[in-house]
């Protein structure tokens, strides 16, 4: 049986040195500044009002409830259902209670919603500006270099991935140009982040949010949510809940178990 032939691309030993070094030390330059900047430009947090912290408070009571109630009897679980589901349903732990069913607010008439959109605005564009001024730098002086050779086998599927900026068909999906090094840096440099600033760096946080982006949840106190229709869907998610309890037929079980 025939071997497909290795194929070999006679490459300059500097190139490996001038392109794959410097665009790997910039990217952790750019993230380690990025850190520092967030924190700089992070704000104060605004010290919530009472009754802003009973709402969320009473909206996470309910969660905490509906996701625990096997550990309540059945008596203890109807009662804070019961209350839960009367309080939400009414608008009783609302912030502002008569503006119950009037719609979801407009951010853009909350202090604090502005507040917190402005902030993740200065997140976005500490991501945003420098992936595009190192996007551009590597496009100038790098586009179109091969960098290196993986040592295992690859599927023609990654030839897209690992050899961006490099227009051939015929080439080995193991070779890899320097853009692609590049994208790969940008999610792959997270644990030398968190070796360097720690667990909690803004570097890793903007990198998660790049590799979600498009699919990330709705916050639940977010600017422009409006908190009697989690209220209300709360409540309905408590009373449909057909309660059973871990303790139900407890001493049957512990029979059986010592009787085995």
């Amino acid at each position: 049986m025939a071997q497909v032939p290795v194929q070999t691309i006679h490459r300059d030993p500097q190139l490996f040195y001038w392109i794959l070094f410097p665009i790997t030390i910039v990217m952790i330059l750019t993230g380690v500044l990025r850190h520092y900047a967030s924190v700089l430009m992070q704000s104060a947090p605004k010290k919530l009002d009472q009754k802003s912290i009973r709402e969320q408070r009473s909206l996470l009571h309910g969660i905490n409830v509906r996701s625990n109630f096997h550990t309540l009897s059945k008596k203890s679980f109807a009662t804070r259902r019961d209350a839960l589901v009367t309080a939400f349903e009414s608008g009783a732990y609302l912030k502002d209670p008569e503006r119950a069913g009037g719609g979801q607010p407009n951010p853009l008439s909350d202090p604090s919603s502005m507040e917190g959109m402005m902030g993740m605005m200065k997140n976005q564009m500490a991501m945003i500006i420098p992936n595009t001024l190192i996007m551009s730098w590597i496009n100038a002086f790098f586009s179109g270099y091969v960098i290196m050779k993986l040592p295992f086998p690859l599927t023609i599927k990654f030839k897209s991935m690992l050899q961006a900026g490099v227009m051939t068909k015929d080439m080995d999906p193991r070779w890899m140009s320097s853009i692609s090094w590049y994208f790969l840096c940008i999610f792959g440099l997270q644990s030398v982040f968190n070796f360097l600033l720690g667990s909690d760096n803004a570097a890793s946080q903007m990198a998660q949010q790049m590799g979600g982006m498009g699919g990330a949840p709705a916050q639940m106190f977010g600017p422009g949510v409006d908190p009697d229709k989690q209220f209300k869907a709360e409540a309905e998610n408590l009373a449909v809940i057909e309660h059973y309890s871990v303790l139900d037929n407890v001493e049957d079980r512990l029979l059986e178990g010592i009787s085995v």
